[in-house]
């Protein structure tokens, strides 16, 4: 048991989650009450693409995926990962709290013209346009590329560097051509990003040099 928790104790990171998700759900009844609507010109330029559903539901994925790999291959990268997401999404969720917000955009869609459109609607019905700036899907894609090009084991792949940005290009479009986010929205999470890599990827410091050079066993 101890070499257990001593393997993978440093799964206690995803306990943030049991904060996380009553607070975000909470928020998500909020779609009656008034709210800040987020809309730029821009936004009315760029058309609506039900195909863009696929790398916005490969979001969850391949987030889910990143923290799967980190956790059992790099300890120092999950840590830097978990540092990265959780602080950017809390500072969403206080965002959010303090600043309610929301789209107003959505247009009307045959739900039943094919498997794609579908979808969107079955998003839609779920999460509703509220509570969405800065947005957290393109945020973490982007937290997620920045942890695949800080790897040592992956960013010497140009392959898997490549799909990494490709894929978080997508997911970020995907938040505009579906219309569930504005462009704002996209730009606010940018910045958020700049504003929070420094925490999670500053220099190492002498503690995190010394958990580097620990034995790291799959």
């Amino acid at each position: 048991m101890k070499n257990l928790i001593r393997k993978y104790g440093h799964i206690w990171l995803m306990s943030y989650f049991l904060i996380y998700f009553p607070w975000f759900l909470d928020l998500q009844k909020n779609i009656d009450k008034p709210y800040h609507v987020i809309h730029s010109a821009l936004d009315d330029l760029i058309p609506f693409c039900e195909y863009f559903i696929v790398p916005y539901l490969f979001w969850f994925l391949s987030t889910g995926l990143a923290f799967a790999y980190f956790f059992f291959v790099s300890r120092d990268d999950y840590y830097r990962l978990c540092t990265f997401l959780f602080t950017g999404m809390t500072i969403c969720l206080l965002i959010c709290t303090l600043y309610p917000n929301g789209t107003d955009f959505r247009p009307a869609i045959d739900a039943g013209k094919n498997m794609f459109t579908r979808l969107v609607s079955m998003v839609w019905k779920i999460d509703p346009c509220i509570n969405v700036f800065p947005s957290i899907h393109v945020y973490n894609a982007i937290g997620v590329h920045i942890a695949v090009t800080h790897s040592e084991r992956l960013k010497k792949n140009r392959k898997i560097v490549a799909a990494s940005a490709v894929i978080m290009l997508l997911i970020c479009l995907s938040t505009v051509f579906l219309k569930q986010h504005s462009v704002v929205d996209g730009f606010g999470s940018m910045l958020l990003a700049a504003a929070v890599y420094p925490l999670a990827y500053a220099p190492e410091s002498a503690g995190r040099k010394r958990l580097a050079r620990e034995p790291y066993h799959i």
